[in-house]
Formats: C-alpha cells, sequence, structure tokens
C-alpha cells in the first residue's frame, strides 16, 4: 500500500498521486485537540478535468468485465476494511471528532455497504416480464451510466463515501470522488486501500479540494450521474443545475428537522433512550438527528424531568476515551452557527432548560483546550408555526421540547410542519398510533420505538421534501447509476404486435 508521508498529500488521478496544478493548499485538523493531522492539495478545475478524463478513458475496459469480476476488486477492500477497523476508526474519530464507538462503526457500516455490494454481483439482475405475445420474451436489462461523481460529507467520512462508491463501481461505472474538506485524511487512506487493490487506472480517481471542486465535478459535461450528501443548500444546488442538463443525473441526500412524536401510550424508558440517542449522539452532528422532540401533554412533564437531568449530565469530551459519549463540533465556524442559534431561541421567547454551549470549568479535558467544543441546549416552547428555531435545521446538540394535546393525528401534523422531510420517529405501546404516523408522516427514514438514527446498508437511506430528490446509497442507488433498456426477442419467424396492433404490410396492390 502507498503511504504518503511527505505532504502535501496529493491527488489521486489515472493510477497515480498527481500533484495538481495549483498551488493552493488546506490542512485536516483534529476538532478536539487542534492538531494539525496533515496538509492536502487543492484541487483546480484543471485537475477534475483530468480526473473525468481518466475515468471517461476507463469506462469501456471497466464495463466490460463482468459484475463477478469487477466485484473481486471491492472484495479486497471489504478484508482491508475489516482487518482494519479499529486503526481506521481512530482515524475516523481523530478527523471528524465523533467518540470511539462511532469512528470505528463508520468503518463497520463502509465493510458492510462492500459486502452487500459485492456479494449483490452474484444475485439475480434484471426482471423477466410476461408479454402478450407468447413468441416474444420481454425482460429489463441494466447499463451502466458512465462516470459518475461523487460528493461525500465530514460526518460519515468512510461509510458514505462506500455508499456512493461500492455500488456504482460494481454495477461498472467509473468515479471521480471528492471528499469533504474536513476530512481528506480518511479520503487519503480509502483512496490508498483502493490503489492497493490494482484496480484498473482511471476506475477510481480522488480529487481533494473545498466546493469549488465539486462544482467542477457537478458541471463537467462528461460526469452522467452525481451523487451527493451533504447540506440542503449544497445539494438543492446540485440538483437545480443538473436538472437543466439533459441526460444527466442527480441522486442527493440533504439534512433534516427531525422529530421524535412521544404519544400518551408510550414507554417512558425507550422514549427517553431514544430521545437522548437521537439528539445527541454524533454531537447532534447527523443528518438524522432529531431537533424536536414532540412529545403528549399527559406524559410532558415526567419526559421533561427525565430528559432534562441526562442532558445536563451527559458526558462531553475526548472522543477516543470510551466513556465519553459527546466529542466536539467540527470546526470553528460550524460552533458559531449552532451558538447562532441557540441565541436566536431565545430571542423567540423559548423556555431554556439545558445550557451548556460554554462548557463549564473543568468539563474540557486537559490538552483539549483548543476543542471546538459545545454541550447540549434545550429548551421547551408551545408550537408556533413561525418560530425559526424549531423549522430550521442547527446540525448541533440543539434540541425543542414540543408538548401537543389530542390525538397522534395532531402530533404528526406538527411533525410535518418543516421544509424537510428526512427522518422521524413515533414512541408508542399502540400499534394504530404507530401505523398512523408510518402512513402520514412526510419521511424517507421511518422508525418506531428506536432512536431516528441508524441505518443498515440493504435499506434506501434519503428523504423527501426539502430533504433530498434520490437515495444515493444501497439497492436505490441503482437506479442513479444505470439505464435501463427494455428488451423485447422475437422467437417466431412471424411478426405480432400487442394490443391488437396489425403487422400487416398493405401496398397499392391490395
Amino acid at each position: 500500500m502507498s503511504q504518503q508521508i511527505a505532504g502535501p498529500h496529493q491527488h489521486y488521478i489515472d493510477g497515480e498521486w498527481t500533484a495538481g496544478d495549483g498551488e493552493a493548499v488546506f490542512e485536516s485538523r483534529n476538532p478536539a485537540t487542534g492538531e494539525v493531522l496533515g496538509e492536502f492539495e487543492r484541487a483546480t478545475d484543471a485537475d477534475v478535468e483530468r480526473a473525468v478524463a481518466a475515468a471517461q478513458s476507463a469506462f469501456p475496459e471497466w464495463r466490460a468485465l463482468s459484475y463477478i469480476d469487477r466485484a473481486e476488486y471491492l472484495w479486497e477492500i471489504y478484508h482491508e476494511l475489516r482487518d482494519r477497523t479499529d486503526e481506521l476508526g481512530e482515524i475516523v474519530t481523530k478527523e471528524c471528532g465523533k467518540e470511539i464507538s462511532e469512528g470505528r462503526a463508520d468503518v463497520v457500516e463502509a465493510y458492510h455497504m462492500v459486502e452487500w455490494a459485492a456479494g449483490n454481483a452474484r444475485h439475480p439482475h434484471g426482471d423477466v416480464v410476461p408479454s402478450e405475445i407468447p413468441d416474444k420474451d420481454a425482460y429489463m436489462r441494466r447499463k451502466p451510466r458512465g462516470v459518475v461523481g461523487c460528493i461525500t460529507p465530514w460526518n460519515f467520512p468512510v461509510a458514505i463515501p462506500f455508499w456512493h462508491m461500492a455500488v456504482t463501481l460494481v454495477e461498472g461505472n467509473t468515479v471521480v470522488w471528492k471528499p469533504a474538506e474536513q476530512t481528506p485524511h480518511c479520503g487519503q487512506v480509502i483512496a490508498e486501500m483502493i490503489e492497493a487493490t490494482d484496480i484498473p487506472d482511471g476506475v477510481f480517481n480522488l480529487i481533494q479540494g473545498y466546493g469549488d471542486a465539486g462544482s467542477a465535478i457537478v458541471d463537467s459535461p462528461d460526469i452522467d450521474t452525481v451523487l451527493f450528501t451533504g447540506s440542503a443548500e449544497v445539494g438543492h444546488e446540485i440538483a437545480s443545475s443538473v436538472g437543466g442538463d439533459t441526460g444527466k443525473l442527480a441522486a442527493c441526500e440533504m439534512g433534516g428537522k427531525n422529530s421524535i412524536v412521544i404519544t400518551d401510550e408510550a414507554d417512558m424508558d425507550v422514549a427517553v433512550h431514544s430521545a437522548v440517542m437521537s439528539s445527541f449522539k454524533t454531537t447532534g452532528q447527523r443528518c438524522v438527528s432529531a431537533e424536536r422532540l414532540i412529545v403528549h401533554e399527559d406524559r410532558y412533564d415526567e419526559f421533561k424531568e427525565r430528559f432534562v437531568e441526562i442532558a445536563e449530565g451527559v458526558s462531553v469530551g475526548d472522543p477516543l476515551e470510551e466513556d465519553t459519549f459527546m466529542g466536539p463540533l467540527i470546526e470553528p465556524d460550524h460552533r458559531e452557527k449552532v451558538a447562532g442559534y441557540n441565541d436566536l431561541a431565545c430571542e423567540e421567547g423559548v423556555e431554556v432548560l439545558v445550557d451548556r454551549t460554554d462548557l463549564g470549568e473543568g468539563e474540557v479535558p486537559d490538552g483539549h483546550e483548543e476543542g471546538i467544543w459545545a454541550g447540549p441546549f434545550v429548551y421547551e416552547a408551545d408550537y408556533d408555526p413561525d418560530r425559526r428555531c424549531t423549522h430550521e435545521e442547527v446540525f448541533g446538540p440543539h434540541v425543542g421540547l414540543v408538548p401537543y394535546s389530542g390525538d397522534v393525528e395532531d402530533a404528526v401534523e406538527i411533525h410535518n410542519d418543516t421544509d424537510y422531510g428526512l427522518a422521524g420517529a413515533i414512541i408508542s405501546e399502540n400499534y394504530r398510533q404507530i401505523n398512523f404516523f408510518r402512513d402520514h408522516a412526510e419521511v424517507g427514514l421511518a422508525y418506531a420505538n428506536l432512536p431516528c438514527i441508524g441505518a443498515e446498508v440493504q435499506l434506501p437511506f434519503g428523504g423527501v421534501k426539502s430533504s433530498g430528490n434520490g437515495y444515493p446509497s444501497a439497492r436505490e442507488v441503482i437506479e442513479a447509476v444505470t439505464e435501463r433498456t427494455a428488451w423485447t426477442l422475437n422467437n417466431s419467424k412471424d411478426i405480432q404486435m400487442a394490443q391488437g396492433l396489425s403487422a400487416d404490410i398493405m401496398t397499392d396492390e391490395d
């Protein structure tokens, strides 16, 4: 495996580590300590063009391989991920700040996705479709689209790239990938692993950089599909741009303002546990994190007391320590955003229950004074459709408790009152309430008696409304990276048509 010791680290284009055209570099920093983890070249438009050209050139040879042959390269990566889970989990934790069990889970999810995609290579593909004509065979075939641009976020820097790339590669496409600028070291490690498989040159290409490099990928006329996971703002720009380009597709999984509905028939132990997990795991920096807890008035006081007690004491600290529940926020600008929304909530007249925006004396671990720290911020507020803090995504440990009265229909109405529609959960022992939520909550990911976090790789991951226009993961990503052909074969010497259409050819002599 290639190990680039000297910096700045380069891009991986056409099977080689390649110096970029530009002189700009950027750093990766540990958000818990401020330590510089590495220096990386920042891609230019010309670098992106070279990567896209390499992927386009490699496509014919790659698509000509069988599914099984393509999957063999992925199996090598699968074993590497499994064998190095602890090592890579620590790299994830150091670079994006989530606590160590989440860092390891990020790698486990990645190899689960690779396992699913590579195993799927030996499963049936396509559908046999009955024909009206007995002598005809009709079926669906899929073909790879070509060059796929993958743009991935920092909060799952190993798992989500393989959501995008594992299926894409097995289906016969080539890849140009830009990881998030906050987690380039994880991108470097993944590229080294793929390089070690001896995958044909140009099939996989890594570009490091900022949003301008991502825009260059999206805008390239030779990119056939864009897979994006990230903020709603950027995702909407991508979807709008690609939507005007005939022949190009985009599958974008974006943000959310997710809720948990806790009904009058909820098990309170399940409710509190699920809410804490949903609100504070990854320091609230998941697209599926719950920022609204919609609680029936009959259970509200008990829930509030128990949830607040945990929020006041939940462990914030060194993410490499096993007893830490919340690590740091990702970067100073993001902390400023989260703190700004906490201030906005106060301006909008909420009742603050927990404010650990600035950690108290002794809460920041020794040697981590340069980290990007913030603890839970919890408030209560009656439902108000005009209140920004309960409708706009914060992407941090910022949680509003909203009481409701009436039936589950009233709770779901509050739940749906947001531009987003990514994830949600209901806590109830009443199956009728659960089924109403299932059928009427405007979400792409729904949970019952569980946190509204977590994804198994065989399920699609994406949302509705402003949360997404596709599913850049699992089985559903196949739709975005392949073309379908409806194929009909006539086994007869005669031409017979469906719908009773005459196949007779008439001439003037007739």
